[in-house]
């Protein structure tokens, strides 16, 4: 049985996440700040209160893990938060940066120990972190801290590699989410977390550090 642990995992991709692999039998752990009505039903472990911007939450975490092997971490949480050239704000920007691109390197780091030959990391970065196909400017706070999550995740899959653990680096599609404000022009969190699922049961040492669409392009930098 392979174990998982998902980061914020009450709502959206992240428990449509748990949802799928709970279903085709695999342990998952799900942590978030607070939960839902929907996580606490289906079944997994869930541990609430897990702040990913907090050093003191990861510890508390892993002293509950007791050394559980953790197989395949998905780093979920995230933010999103509108920022023009008009509208800048940069404590908003900060803010992005810390959630999206730092937090999931310093949780990495924390949960070390748990990791190890075989595992594998996964961050949910977005085509948003694409400094070639960006075309439409804008979500300076967005945009800039994926870029950071990407590279993040390329500089770990080179230094984790000796370890035995690969590194994906995904791009969900756009979702039909609260962060997307349930956007019309979106695909389903079920069809995201499918394409997602494929990605990771795919990733090895081999194809790590790839940035790839949940349908299975490879995106450019």
């Amino acid at each position: 049985m392979t174990t998982y642990l998902i980061t914020g995992s009450n709502r959206g991709i992240g428990l449509e996440c748990c949802r799928q692999l709970k279903k085709r039998g695999d342990d998952v752990i799900a942590t978030c700040r607070t939960s839902s009505t929907e996580l606490d039903a289906l079944g997994v472990r869930v541990e609430s209160g897990v702040d990913v911007t907090s050093g003191a939450s990861a510890l508390k975490l892993k002293n509950k893990l007791q050394k559980t092997k953790i197989d395949v971490l998905i780093h979920n949480a995230g933010i999103a938060e509108f920022n023009s050239l008009s509208q800048l704000d940069p404590e908003s920007v900060i803010r992005q940066f810390e959630v999206n691109a730092l937090s999931p390197l310093c949780f990495t780091h924390a949960l070390l120990d748990y990791l190890g030959l075989g595992s594998k990391v996964v961050l949910m970065t977005s085509r948003m972190g694409s400094i070639e196909d960006n075309t439409s400017g804008g979500s300076y706070g967005y945009r800039m801290s994926k870029v950071a999550l990407c590279m993040a995740g390329k500089s770990l899959s080179i230094d984790l590699k000796p370890r035995g653990i690969s590194v994906g680096i995904l791009h969900p599609g756009l979702v039909s989410t609260r962060m997307t404000g349930f956007t019309s022009n979106g695909i389903t969190p079920e069809q995201s977390v499918n394409g997602l699922i494929k990605r990771i049961d795919c990733l090895n040492l081999h194809n790590s550090g790839t940035f790839w669409h949940s349908n299975g392009e490879v995106l450019p930098w």
